[in-house]
């Protein structure tokens, strides 16, 4: 029993051991896991703390910012938004806008200049009427010197312009500088040439000229169909040479010249044994150019109509219509009716001004100019001196064709224009000499002179002499820049003006005429013996007559005046609505 019974108690003490031991080892876990979450806590809070230390040092960064100096606190901001922000780009369409701009600026003022510098005047409507009619045929020289100088004209702002703005329109501010600077060039530049042009153009008178009507033409223009022209029954023949820039200027101060040396001295002495209307005046005379007779084309369009070629603005050239002023009757179309043969010579393509269609219109002419001379086989193909061949030539050709006009059985009209005389300088040929040294376009007139001066003797050994007029003058005042530089303001400068063996003589012989190249056309048809009612054809009076000149019955001034003005009459002769009295009758006839 006793044995059982301690058997149970060290069972029972080694149980409740167990039990003690779980307990404690429970109790530990309890207290491990107490720690632990404890450590967790103190970790949360730390952190908590840490966070809160973070908070208290914004904040207090926060107190220290607010205690800064405002001004300077803008000025950080500024700083901060500009390193933020990217430069500002120039937008290439206006990059390319402004350049653009820059070319056609510096094309027209390069142009502008290069015109004034080139010729000695400018008329407005000389260019206007150029640029309706045909360029064809225009002297290379004078292409290739525009030209030249638009494309360094253009080329002296573009290239640097192009240059800099591509090089700064990513720079922001300075981009913007640079690039409105350009602008600033543009306008400036622009604003000097057309001051420069409207002074050089004389653009006033333009205006006043299509904006300001007169009725000075319309008054004063004598229709030659309207009027009765009685030819002799025997036709005389007409030889009419322009010469081209020709002036009695170039004489020396004792024959009416204003040159200390006489340039001219062939042409001087032809003057003097013929007719130059200077009555009993020891110097010469001469004819002056009028407005909108101061270029070839005009010259020979008032010599041969009586009017001054005045064109309204915004209408078509005249290549583009049927006819040239088709309601007019020039000299041309009263020598055809009369049963002449009308044939031109010029060493130029005709088309240049519309001078060949001026003749086809007029007269029936049949047109030897350059190309003629190259399709018939007159010079090879290829052929080009000057404007297209030289005077030497021109006048061997206009012997061939006086021989075979004098054969036929019809009067004849031979119109003669020569181009060595012609600016800068004119075309020096084999024949040309040096007697005025460097002066080179004063050797060309002189070499001009004594070839015009040969053909005319011979002619006089010709047997048609005998029936024939000669006729020669100059087509308009020179336009070359320098060489009437020291000729005074007030000398009159006038075209030289000679008329050979006409079949009349000045009816006050001793009385010197003042005149202009308008008053050729009603002189020229009374010089072949042709009688004229009235002795007035268009604007223009026979000088072999008694009756006064436009000029000599109003005086200069106003007859410039006049023609300076605007005229219906010749918007309605341009565009084909004014029609001579003998056209309408032809007209009624043809209907018939």
């Amino acid at each position: 029993m006793s044995s059982n019974t301690n058997s149970n108690q060290e069972r029972d003490t080694f149980t409740d051991s167990v039990v003690s031991n779980e307990t404690t080892t429970d109790n530990d876990a309890a207290v491990n896991d107490a720690v632990t979450n404890d450590s967790v806590v103190n970790d949360t809070v730390t952190n908590d703390t840490i966070v809160n230390d973070a908070v208290n040092n914004d904040a207090a960064a926060n107190d220290t910012s607010d205690s800064v100096n405002p001004a300077d606190a803008e000025t950080s901001k500024k700083k901060k938004k500009k390193k933020r922000e990217k430069p500002q780009v120039i937008p290439m369409w206006k990059i390319i806008l402004l350049l653009v701009s820059m070319l056609v600026v510096s094309l027209l003022t390069s142009l502008i200049f290069w015109a004034l510098s080139t010729w000695d005047e400018i008329n407005m409507d000389e260019v206007l009427w150029h640029l309706k009619t045909s360029l064809k045929g225009t002297q290379q020289e004078i292409i290739d010197g525009a030209v030249k100088v638009a494309v360094l004209g253009m080329a002296a702002i573009f290239i640097p312009a192009l240059i800099i703005l591509l090089k700064t329109r990513k720079r922001g501010k300075t981009g913007r500088i640079v690039y409105h600077s350009f602008q600033c060039l543009t306008v400036i530049v622009l604003i000097v040439g057309l001051v420069v042009g409207y002074h050089g153009f004389n653009i006033n008178n333009l205006i006043k000229s299509h904006f300001v009507y007169s009725s000075f033409i319309e008054q004063e223009y004598v229709d030659p169909g309207s009027v009765k022209i009685t030819f002799p029954e025997k036709k005389r023949n007409l030889i009419f040479i322009y010469m081209e820039s020709m002036e009695l200027t170039f004489m020396d101060e004792i024959n009416g010249g204003a040159f200390d040396e006489n340039v001219i001295p062939e042409l001087t002495t032809l003057a003097r044994e013929n007719e130059s209307f200077s009555g009993n005046k020891d110097i010469l005379n001469g004819g002056i150019s009028l407005p909108c007779t101061v270029w070839t084309m005009g010259a020979v369009f008032g010599s041969t109509c009586g009017l001054p070629l005045k064109t309204p603005l915004g209408q078509n050239g005249m290549s583009a219509k049927d006819d040239f002023f088709p309601g007019i009757i020039n000299m041309g179309d009263i020598l055809e009716k009369e049963g002449y043969r009308n044939v031109l010579v010029m060493g130029s393509d005709a088309e240049f001004g519309g001078c060949k269609h001026y003749f086809e219109s007029h007269g029936n002419f049949e047109i030897h100019d350059y190309v003629y001379a190259k399709d018939t086989g007159l010079i090879p193909p290829n052929y080009l001196v000057w404007w297209g061949y030289e005077d030497e030539k021109l006048f061997e050709f206009a012997k061939g064709d006086l021989t075979e006009l004098a054969a036929g059985d019809q009067p004849f009209q031979l119109v003669i224009q020569t181009m060595d005389t012609h600016f800068e300088d004119g075309h020096t040929c084999r024949l040309c000499d040096d007697k005025f040294g460097d002066n080179v376009y004063a050797n060309v007139m002189n070499c001009s002179s004594r070839m015009v001066s040969s053909f005319v003797k011979w002619i006089q050994d010709q047997d048609f002499y005998e029936n024939t007029t000669i006729i020669i003058t100059g087509d308009h005042p020179t336009m070359d820049k320098d060489f009437c530089e020291n000729v005074p303001d007030d000398y009159q400068r006038k075209v030289f003006t000679c008329i050979i063996n006409p079949a009349v003589t000045p009816a006050n012989p001793d009385a010197a005429r003042t005149y202009s190249t308008i008053d050729l056309f009603p002189t020229t048809i009374a010089s072949l013996g042709a009688t004229i009612e009235g002795e007035r054809l268009g604007l223009g009076t026979n000088l072999f007559s008694k009756k006064e000149t436009l000029i000599e019955e109003y005086g200069q001034k106003n007859v410039e005046k006049g023609i300076n003005r605007g005229s219906k009459l010749m918007e309605r002769m341009f565009n084909g609505i004014y029609s001579s009295p003998s056209k309408k009758v032809n007209n009624s006839n043809d209907d018939k």
